[in-house]
């Protein structure tokens, strides 16, 4: 699924591209500078978000984080700008974007809300104490809204809300080295010791629509080439409501950086 997305992204955006550096080499269609004179500009937009799910701040359950990886995670967006006024300072961004976000991670915790899956398929749920490894990725369909200053002609802020639609979604991993405590924190021990390790799978959890905010500054390298970093903020929850096996909230927190085209 992983490779697929990105084979599809990519080959998306070297179409995009294509067209935008064959139009590049004529004049403007008369459609696009009639979207200019009415204060309408499009763009089309990759990049890489960098970030993770993480709760906020860290809680007592985690004692220490040991390892972290990003991995690569892509997204392609096409905007559609609003100016408004004789100098067309403010504006209104609507965008739709095909998105990655995940993570990596491993963390020594304690008290650990946790259902693992034992050696003979059975299930069992309670408090772990010991090493946790984590993986997190997402697909998602972004819509975001967002305010649009110019401070000059080259530079651009905007900042908004936005909302995603989680195509297909993975958390989950291993636990080792630590026991678990059957259903509360006084609860029958089971050890995992040496190369013993059992598995956890809360994928089926996540939430399918989130929101969050968003706020990013766009540079106008080049007559058409634009240079851009954007920081998203979840404000919801990765997982449904009513997950509590993971006693905490998790919000996803990334970074994009990109290039696009501008029309």
């Amino acid at each position: 699924m992983k490779r697929t997305t990105i084979t599809l992204l990519l080959t998306a955006l070297a179409l995009l591209l294509g067209c935008g550096g064959a139009r590049a080499q004529q004049d403007r269609t008369p459609g696009i500078i009639r979207s200019a004179l009415m204060g309408l500009e499009y763009e089309v937009r990759a990049g890489i978000n960098i970030g993770g799910a993480s709760p906020l701040p860290l809680p007592a359950e985690i004692r220490r984080i040991d390892s972290y990886s990003p991995t690569f995670c892509f997204s392609l967006e096409g905007d559609v700008i609003r100016w408004f006024g004789e100098k067309r300072r403010w504006g209104l961004i609507l965008g739709l974007r095909l998105e990655n976000k995940g993570m990596q991670a491993g963390a020594r915790t304690k008290n650990y809300g946790m259902e693992i899956i034992g050696d003979g398929g059975e299930r069992l749920k309670g408090n772990w104490t010991g090493m946790v490894r984590t993986k997190y990725r997402g697909t998602f369909f972004s819509i975001p809204l967002l305010a649009a200053c110019r401070i000059n002609p080259r530079l651009r802020l905007h900042a908004g809300p936005y909302v995603s639609f989680q195509s297909s979604g993975d958390f989950s991993g291993h636990v080792y080295d630590g026991y678990l405590r059957e259903n509360d924190p006084t609860g029958n021990k089971v050890v995992f010791e040496g190369d013993r390790r059992a598995t956890y799978d809360f994928s089926d959890e996540l939430r399918s629509v989130q929101w969050g905010v968003q706020a990013g500054v766009n540079w106008k390298a080049f007559k058409h080439l634009t240079l851009s970093g954007d920081l998203t903020w979840g404000v919801t929850d990765i997982f449904k409501k009513g997950f509590r096996t993971i006693s905490f909230d998790m919000y996803p927190i990334y970074l994009n950086i990109g290039f696009g085209y501008a029309f």
